[in-house]
């Protein structure tokens, strides 16, 4: 079966004046300096790995694509559009702020193969946005969001989880504006404090306190279920573990438990289950629980951990969870047995 597969080229705090008091892009990506004549290569050797029929998309992540030198932008478009030129690769994507979005380089991205548009967008509420430093505020967030979409590319909106001034609502308005605003799909990030950022020495002076995994999985979750609802993918739930997660001389605190997004996929399952046996008359007996193909391991939780709660919590005395094609998204089918062969 074909596969997606995009090949990242890492450009760390590249175009970005600003400091976001979160913010260690050379931390984070593991890339302390980016060499231009070094895009090819990363690109072929990345080629070598995919199969014919595999549809391969360029991506520009880590820093501000659009707010880099002029000249250098386009370089790198010109780099990557040669391979769409060849055939041996589909599309470009990019990742970028919003106040670095407007008419002008909307232009320049669409004369080359770029598809998708990610904006790191955080939050969409002011308050959280002034204690972030972000340098801009969420009406210019909007307006990016929409001129993206006005210019027919994919649009991608990032948002944070558990940033200073934040909580659980505020993310949750977060999400359902992104939503509104046309976004195609999300990725969502718990905070995570690295070192030699201003959110560490907030932590240190005791100003920010750092979310714990539960409570990044509680609320990371409460969006999750926004967006499926609507129908928007969350394409990327948490850091990579490879983004020095579990590197201590990188990492001062935060939800950096490397699944941390499975357990928040996990968590949302949960609730979806009990939300479900709620409305049912539960007396001890059995339930077979189908997921969307590939999601048995989230439905089940780390160390069968829903299982184990559901039994609790309900009586059951077995669980089971199949998977069926025809299920999209977190929705999910029950078969509840009282005694056997009585399903319900």
């Amino acid at each position: 079966m074909p596969r997606h597969i995009n090949i990242p080229i890492f450009i760390p705090h590249l175009g970005c004046p600003n400091n976001c008091v979160f913010c260690n892009q050379r931390s984070i990506s593991g890339h302390m300096s980016f060499d231009p004549a070094s895009v090819e290569r990363e690109i072929d050797e990345a080629l070598t790995t995919v199969g014919e029929d595999d549809e391969c998309e360029i991506a520009f992540f880590g820093g501000s694509f659009t707010g880099i030198d002029r000249a250098l932008m386009v370089d790198l478009l010109d780099r990557a559009q040669k391979y769409i030129d060849s055939g041996r690769v589909r599309s470009i994507r990019l990742s970028t702020r919003p106040d670095y979005i407007d008419d002008e380089i909307l232009t320049v991205l669409s004369h080359y193969g770029v598809r998708t548009v990610e904006l790191g967008l955080q939050s969409l509420s002011d308050k959280v946005l002034t204690a972030s430093g972000r340098g801009h505020d969420a009406r210019c967030a909007e307006r990016a969001c929409r001129a993206v979409k006005s210019y027919g590319f994919t649009l991608i909106g990032q948002m944070m989880i558990g940033l200073p001034e934040s909580d659980a609502e505020s993310e949750m308005l977060t999400a359902k504006r992104i939503i509104e605003l046309g976004a195609d799909g999300a990725r969502v990030y718990p905070t995570v404090v690295f070192r030699d950022t201003a959110l560490a020495d907030m932590t240190e002076n005791g100003s920010y306190i750092p979310l714990t995994d539960e409570v990044a999985v509680e609320r990371t979750a409460n969006v999750l279920d926004i967006f499926d609802r609507a129908g928007v993918p969350c394409i990327r739930v948490g850091l990579c573990a490879s983004e020095n997660l579990s590197d201590e001389s990188c990492v001062v605190a935060g939800a950096n438990h490397s699944a941390i997004g499975e357990m928040a996929m996990s968590e949302l399952y949960f609730r979806r289950i009990c939300e479900e046996l709620d409305t049912l008359d539960i007396d001890g007996g059995e339930l077979c629980i189908y997921v969307s193909r590939g999601s048995t391991s989230k439905a089940v939780g780390q160390k069968r951990r829903n299982k184990l709660r559901i039994c609790e919590k309900y009586g059951i005395t077995r669980v089971k969870v199949l998977e069926k094609n025809e299920i999209i998204g977190y929705n999910i089918i029950l078969e509840y047995c009282r005694k056997r062969n009585e399903r319900r």
